[in-house]
């Protein structure tokens, strides 16, 4: 695949497609320390924010090549753990000179996202741009094009809270959000174990290390065998049935629906171990939220708001699931020293969004969210089971009642169709025997 080429008509080798050629281990270690670029967090609208720190970029000739694979590395990285969901573009050119701003590097940029992510791109915000800025925005403009200009959001400190919570902004920006750039590891948001009924699993952060160990030695790996590796791709969990495939709905604080229902059915012949995680442990309670499932059966995941938080269109949840061995166990000790020794390859994953219901309207809830909602607590999965079978009783019940209704109403009906024929014929012959 040819290169991207800059406004002097170089062209330069970013291959966006080639993931070996784009992995961790490939760019130099300044790069990724500069923290210039980097995702973290959402904007409003539930879009992960990709931040361009201007005042750490400096304009150098020798080293664009390596920028601007490190671009192309964070949008094939996202474009991999979410495709298809858009992104927001964030310039943060606060303390910005005129030795910071490259017009190459934001045309290079742009070219990504028209030319390999058209439909990425959400929004771009442009926070506290200096006045020595004007006439290169003006150029950039021209780059974009008609359609996405609209796209572009001129902000201040003040104006900036419109598109993205204080959450996930820095103090500098008005926000209180703490987070600070360093490697390694790359930062991202990545996807922690809620607290479950228990309290949290201790296997979690060595999992945690595996995972991150492994995947730096893989992507050595594919990194010294160049072109004849093919592309690392993420496994999703095609093997084991999820409802709801997409969403978690939660109700506002006044709608008070604090829970959702998860179903992993699994359709293999082995047991599966899973476990689950979220962005946002502090908020959630998950029960099970490590465990195991049999072959061919269906486990119960309830997820539900902890206290008075609400629940955010930016908070995602992850399954973890993979097949165990006929001789494993599962009991908590032994689905512990699974997750240590499980190749990362053998893991599959499946990802959830939260949707906030906020009108008025009643929501149909799925059979098995209505069971949630009744007046007696769930004490465990028998409970539920059980629950589940009186509901079916009933349901055969009245579905008899009115079966038996039917027929009485036929039987009437018949009973006064008979009457009438009897009337009528009595009335004519009435007439006849007396003439």
């Amino acid at each position: 695949m040819p290169g991207l080429c800059d406004s002097s008509g170089n062209t330069y080798p970013v291959q966006i497609q080639t993931s070996c050629n784009l992995c961790e281990s490939s760019l130099p270690s300044w790069v990724l320390e500069t923290g210039s670029v980097f995702l973290h967090g959402y904007d409003k609208e539930g879009n992960k924010l990709f931040w361009f720190k201007v005042k750490l970029h400096v304009k150098d000739s020798k080293t664009v090549l390596e920028r601007k694979k490190y671009v192309a590395f964070w949008l094939e990285r996202y474009a991999k753990r979410e495709p298809g969901k858009p992104l927001t573009v964030v310039f943060d050119m606060v303390e910005t000179g005129i030795s910071n701003i490259d017009m190459d590097f934001v045309r290079f940029i742009i070219n990504c996202f028209k030319v390999y992510y058209p439909k990425y791109l959400s929004k771009i915000v442009i926070h506290e741009m200096p006045g020595i800025s004007n006439s290169a925005w003006k150029l950039v403009k021209s780059w974009l094009g008609p359609d996405a200009v609209r796209l572009l959001r001129f902000v201040t400190r003040s104006e900036v809270q419109d598109y993205i919570s204080v959450e996930y902004l820095p103090p500098h920006m008005g926000g209180i959000d703490p987070f600070k750039y360093s490697y390694p590891p790359l930062p991202d948001d990545d996807f922690q174990s809620p607290i479950c009924e228990n309290g949290p699993y201790a296997s979690d952060s060595e999992m945690e290390a595996k995972e991150e160990t492994e995947s730096e030695s893989k992507e050595t790996i594919d990194s010294n065998h160049g072109d004849e590796s093919p592309p690392r791709q993420k496994k999703v969990l095609a093997s084991y049935c999820f409802y709801p495939s997409e969403e978690l709905h939660f109700g506002s604080k006044e709608r008070e629906e604090r829970k959702c229902l998860i179903v992993l059915s699994n359709v293999t012949k082995n047991h599966v171990a899973f476990k689950v995680r979220t962005t946002a442990p502090e908020k959630y309670r998950v029960k099970p939220s490590n465990s195991s499932c049999e072959a061919g059966s269906s486990v119960d995941i309830i997820v539900s708001l902890h206290g008075g938080f609400e629940a955010s269109p930016q908070d995602r949840f992850l399954i973890m699931a993979a097949e165990m061995d006929q001789s494993s166990g599962t009991s908590s000790s032994d689905l512990s020293q699974f997750w240590k020794e499980v190749p990362r390859s053998k893991v599959m994953e499946h990802r959830l969004r939260c949707h906030v219901v906020v009108s008025n309207k009643p929501v149909l809830l799925p059979f098995r969210e209505n069971v949630l909602n009744s007046s007696a607590p769930v004490k465990n999965s028998d409970d539920l089971n059980a629950k589940l079978t009186n509901l079916v009783m009933a349901n055969k019940r009245l579905g008899e009642q009115i079966d038996r209704c039917i027929w009485l109403q036929q039987l009437l009906i018949s009973l006064v169709c008979i009457s009438l024929t009897i009337a009528c014929y009595t009335l004519y012959i009435l007439p006849t025997n007396s003439q």
